[in-house]
């Protein structure tokens, strides 16, 4: 892969970037409300100079603008309602929390998802297959919002072997990190089956075979780079969607992460914080699609030549 597709890769994010900014800074406007809406008693000209310091009493224009330039300059802008607190300290502090979170999660749904689709993809129609492909069922339909209070139950208040709250001790990531993951390792579980049955049907596998190699051997040296490919395709918007997803989930276990200041701030109509979070999801996504698009092409030599 050449120099020339990162830097393509790179430079259309600019556009997709510049248009996001403005969709989600124009519709956060245009929702009824405004930041200062909820005080209640506020003499008129101190509502005035909030206005003004903040600049909501310019056009709408002129604030686009001057978020931009700020923008512009790595500068997400300050809090509406965390006083003397700004967007990138906000974020500063709890989103390290966010991601530790998410790649745990991550870790779960990739250790069961890949051991439970391996175990199905070499055993078919035996129980081996259809237990976990049913249980990764259950895993696609149940929410998070479902699956945690289950976990907090069994394992904290039925067990009491997990804590339920908080981000203190290693125990604390359990829970919320097999509540984050289970849904993606049941799909992970579910790509990983389907692409190694593709792979275990092809010539080449069946060569391998026939000239008596084991089974372990095949699956390692021939079968596990091909058959794993869908599931490659799929970490890019999975850990995108663990990390935003984890909104709910830190919600349930008290944990301080980015998710508790996105919905407050969408609450409050607190802008910048809003749109800094916002903005932050979406470099992720675009980070974790990029990551994906190398690996594939290293995995896949078709796609390199290409």
């Amino acid at each position: 892969m050449g120099l020339r597709y990162l830097l393509g890769r790179l430079l259309g994010m600019i556009p997709v970037f510049f248009a996001v900014v403005t969709a989600i800074f124009f519709l956060i406007r245009f929702a009824p409300g405004g930041p200062f809406d909820s005080e209640r008693n506020v003499p008129p000209q101190i509502l005035e100079n909030l206005n003004k310091k903040y600049h909501l009493d310019e056009p709408l224009l002129m604030q686009y603008v001057h978020y931009l330039n700020d923008l512009a300059h790595g500068d997400l802008g300050p809090s509406f309602k965390h006083a003397n607190r700004t967007v990138n300290e906000i974020i500063g502090e709890a989103f390290p929390v966010s991601l530790e979170l998410g790649l745990i999660s991550l870790v779960w749904a990739l250790l069961i998802g890949i051991t439970a689709g391996g175990l199905a993809a070499l055993k078919p129609n035996t129980a081996f297959d259809y237990i976990p492909m049913s249980i990764s069922i259950l895993g696609i339909c149940l929410p998070t919002f479902v699956i945690g209070p289950f976990l907090v139950l069994v394992f904290g208040m039925w067990l009491e072997i997990a804590p339920v709250s908080g981000w203190d001790s290693i125990g604390d990531r359990i829970l919320p990190s097999l509540t984050l993951g289970f849904a993606f390792a049941a799909y992970i579980s579910r790509l990983t089956r389907g692409g190694l049955m593709e792979i275990r049907s092809l010539d080449f596998v069946r060569t391998a075979r026939a000239k008596g190699l084991p089974e372990s051997l095949i699956l390692v040296k021939h079968t596990l780079r091909g058959g794993l490919l869908p599931v490659v395709s799929y970490l890019g918007p999975a850990l995108a969607g663990i990390i935003a997803g984890a909104l709910v989930t830190e919600t349930i276990f008290s944990i301080p992460g980015l998710g508790r200041f996105f919905i407050e701030s969408a609450l409050n109509r607190d802008y910048t914080v809003v749109m800094g979070t916002s903005l932050l999801y979406f470099t992720l996504i675009f980070v974790c699609n990029f990551l994906v698009d190398v690996t594939y092409t290293i995995l896949d030599p078709r796609v390199r030549h290409e």
